[in-house]
């Protein structure tokens, strides 16, 4: 998703800053990764405060971009709110209540969002307010959630389980645990039907809501081929996220819906 994003940053005429935070034990220069011809600095955790003075000098409107393992969510975050910096997370997973917890009361310009589609947000708002409108209007119906990504993505999506929490409200006794979680190939191709080319980047999402009798079913799908749709708003957030900073808006934590509801998008 990270190397999806950078391609967009280029696509949409904005300067793209050469460097990215590993996981590696040190830092790194490497050749021979890059975006569009740009060669990208890899920076190791033991050289990310130094790093990070030199490259906020060069770029002193930079806004980070933190596509990684849920594993380390929570000390990105922490990283980059002591050191006021502003950041678009994408990353799902990790502890994710004190996530939001500890950004929001750092002080921080941040966005965080379980899926940055913006066409998939505009959904699961109309999902929260269907769920705020007609509270239990799916009483005693059952439900069933099916999900699909590629193999690298380990965590359930969080999308389906902010969807799910909008369906709790509305009546359904359902549970996160219960989603089904598909990751292999074959399944995907031929129960989910995703098409071969993009089994290694895609996310489907089918949800089926029956009445006690099963005289009565909903079926509700958002299915995505590619990264584009995410990377594309992932720039939005973070466009959106560096006026907010130009104007000296309220440091604080926002969302998508705050991102849409602002119109901006391109």
């Amino acid at each position: 998703m990270g190397h999806s994003t950078a391609e967009a940053v280029i696509r949409a005429g904005l300067t793209l800053v050469p460097f990215s935070f590993t996981g590696q034990s040190e830092a790194v220069a490497v050749g021979n990764i890059g975006v569009c011809g740009i060669p990208v600095e890899l920076v190791g955790p033991e050289e990310r405060l130094a790093a990070i003075e030199s490259i906020r000098s060069t770029y002193p409107d930079l806004v980070i971009v933190d596509y990684t393992l849920p594993a380390a969510v929570n000390a990105n975050a922490e990283f980059y709110c002591k050191n006021n910096l502003p950041f678009v997370m994408g990353t799902t997973g990790g502890d994710r209540e004190a996530l939001l917890r500890d950004v929001a009361a750092s002080g921080n310009y941040a966005v965080i969002a379980p899926n940055m589609g913006k066409q998939i947000v505009a959904f699961q708002t109309m999902m929260e307010t269907m769920a705020e409108q007609f509270p239990g209007c799916f009483s005693g119906y059952t439900m069933r959630v099916v999900e699909s990504h590629q193999r690298s993505k380990v965590d359930t999506s969080g999308t389906a389980k902010a969807v799910v929490a909008s369906f709790q409200k509305m009546g359904l006794n359902f549970s996160e645990n219960e989603i089904e979680k598909i990751r292999e190939e074959d399944q995907q191709v031929k129960r989910m039907g995703v098409p071969e080319a993009h089994v290694p980047g895609h996310a489907f999402h089918t949800y089926t809501v029956t009445s006690p009798d099963k005289s009565v079913t909903l079926e509700f799908k958002h299915n995505v081929c590619g990264r584009e749709v995410y990377a594309e708003g992932t720039v939005d957030a973070a466009m959106f996220l560096a006026k907010q900073v130009e104007k000296k808006a309220e440091k604080k934590l926002y969302s998508m819906v705050d991102v849409l509801s602002a119109g901006a998008m391109r």
